[in-house]
């Protein structure tokens, strides 16, 4: 089970860390993965880190702005977003899928489990 915290209403140019709570198992060998859902739009995978924490991915329309981590011992992978656009308004959801590499991680199918969704509202 994965449960996200964090989401909220933020102004541009505003900071907003989402943290994913991973319970029922251990999901040290999961890749996790943050997706988000803009009204209207198709579900996008933002990024990913694999299990061991070396490799991650982002989408283009986040890099430099925002970060992926994973912390095993304490079954979390917060992600820490910056310089928030309005663009940036969605439903983020965590997911996990497991023992994706760098090419498996960036196909959002290949993620099995997933949280119930955070909203993070930006305005302008």
């Amino acid at each position: 089970q994965l449960v996200e915290s964090g989401g909220g209403l933020v102004q541009a140019g505003d900071s907003l860390k989402l943290s994913c709570a991973a319970s029922g198992r251990t999901f040290s060998s999961y890749t996790m993965g943050w997706f988000r859902q803009a009204p209207g739009k198709e579900r996008e995978l933002v990024a990913a880190i694999i299990w061991a924490g070396g490799t991650t991915y982002y989408a283009d329309s986040v890099k430099g702005r925002f970060t992926i981590s994973r912390d095993n011992a304490k079954n979390t992978a917060p992600l820490q977003m910056t310089s928030l656009k309005p663009e940036d308004t969605a439903v983020y959801y965590c997911a996990a899928g497991h023992d994706l590499g760098p090419t498996a991680m960036r196909d959002p199918l290949k993620f099995n489990v997933w949280g119930q969704g955070t909203q993070v509202t930006v305005s302008s």
